[in-house]
């Protein structure tokens, strides 16, 4: 049986794609049995064999005690037998699902898998990709036939960046098979990390779904808080003492309004919306939900420009510090960011924009979206927008606001952690 196999260390599980998903999955593996670590970028290959994590979550006493070989060789890659997908998924500039990393992975799994091998991917995906998408792709290059040569299952990744309390071991993992045989054996091995233990879905397609609507779920919400903060700021009203005032209620869910950026939240939904039209049904509330959250740095850039109007006039002079750059606060993860959108839509008002943040890297910035982070913060500032709750921005008072902004300099907190500290400039949050 492959399960006892790999508990000692016969056969080989390896992991493909080395990212905030994968990396923590195969060395937490490594820790009770033999892996593979397989990425195409040699680069990365040879930073995590000198226990460095790329995407900056693990420190390199995460590597201690690995039993674990880093290869972007598919000859090594050959002697596993046990595989996980955990490669990106993301969305295109149309918003419509880019399959090619899966699809890759696919080939790189058909070229290499051997008969009573199992392949499980973690990438997300929608309802029915893994079996209608993935599996052809491996059965056209290996000849061999899920079920009967070898299995396939799907179990969510469900790893939070920046997040040391909900872990891989901490966090029930959800599993599901091809077949009755697949779904125990994938859920041992995954018993083997998971503390927390798993919860063993009844098909694919239903655990494919159950990630899909995790983060749609939290779209949703975000999008109905985004929606109230702009009829809030029609009235006058702070949307951080609103929902303080409304959270008292046992019930009540704390959702906050924000940039929704990332990996998960902002492209989660249109792989299942994507889906849902070509099954001949156009989603709704979903897209909605979408179109505000996808608005909000537009809202945000047009805010601020306003505010300049009203009280500087020459726009093409003004400008702005843009503060955090990351998707989500103490991350070094710039995927999907929001922040550039807020920084292209200042810029093709003529703003100068200058952008800061402790944990991004300012080549990957250019590198993705054409701008750099800036070497000195200046004293004459329009306005500060503060995108990122990062916690060393939590150390700043009125004093510092003060300091870097012109005299009726705008402090944007769109996180609303200065909420009544700023006295000596004009503030605003969403």
């Amino acid at each position: 049986m492959i399960y006892q196999d790999l508990l000692s260390k016969e056969k080989t599980l390896a992991v493909i794609g080395l990212g905030y998903v994968g990396l923590p999955i195969a060395l937490e593996f490594a820790k009770k049995i033999k892996v593979i670590g397989f990425d195409i970028n040699a680069e990365r290959v040879e930073m995590m064999r000198n226990k460095i994590d790329p995407s900056q979550e693990l420190e390199s006493a995460a590597f201690d005690d690995c039993d674990i070989e880093f290869t972007n060789d598919l000859d090594v890659l050959r002697k596993a037998n046990f595989f996980i997908v955990a490669v990106p998924t993301p969305v295109d500039e149309h918003n419509v699902p880019d399959l090619i990393p899966v699809q890759r992975a696919s080939e790189t799994i058909g070229k290499v898998i051997k008969k009573g091998d199992y392949v499980v991917y973690e990438s997300t995906v929608y309802p029915g990709c893994t079996e209608e998408d993935c599996v052809p792709i491996i059965e056209k290059l290996s000849g061999l036939k899920m079920v009967e040569d070898y299995k396939i299952g799907y179990s969510p990744e469900r790893i939070n960046p920046g997040d040391k309390e909900h872990t891989i071991t901490t966090i029930v993992k959800v599993v599901s098979g091809c077949c009755a045989e697949s779904l125990d054996v994938i859920a041992k091995v995954y018993e083997l990390v998971v503390k927390a233990g798993v919860h063993k879905a009844s098909s694919i397609k239903v655990a494919e779904a159950a990630k899909i609507i995790e983060n749609t779920q939290r779209d949703l919400n975000i999008a109905l808080m985004n929606e109230l903060s702009i009829i809030f700021d029609r009235m006058n009203i702070n949307t951080f003492e609103v929902l303080e005032a409304a959270g008292t209620k046992w019930n009540f869910l704390r959702f906050q309004p924000g940039l929704v950026g990332g990996h998960c939240i902002g492209v989660d939904p249109y792989y299942l919306t994507y889906k849902s039209k070509e099954l001949g049904y156009d989603s709704q509330v979903i897209l909605a939900g979408r179109v505000i959250n996808d608005g909000m740095a537009g809202y945000v850039a047009k805010k601020v420009l306003q505010y300049i109007i009203q009280n500087n006039g020459d726009v093409k002079n003004s400008k702005v510090l843009v503060m955090g750059a990351t998707f989500k606060e103490n991350v070094s993860d710039i995927r999907n960011s929001k922040v550039a959108d807020v920084v292209k839509e200042l810029q093709s008002f003529s703003i100068n924009v200058d952008v800061t943040d402790p944990h991004a890297d300012s080549e990957e910035l250019m590198h993705e979206y054409g701008f750099e982070l800036t070497a000195n913060i200046h004293q004459d500032y329009d306005a500060v927008i503060v995108t990122v709750p990062h916690n060393a921005y939590k150390e700043f008072d009125d004093a510092y606001f003060a300091s870097i902004t012109k005299s009726k300099g705008l402090v944007a907190d769109l996180k609303g952690i200065y909420r009544n500290k700023i006295h000596s400039r004009q503030y605003w949050s969403l």
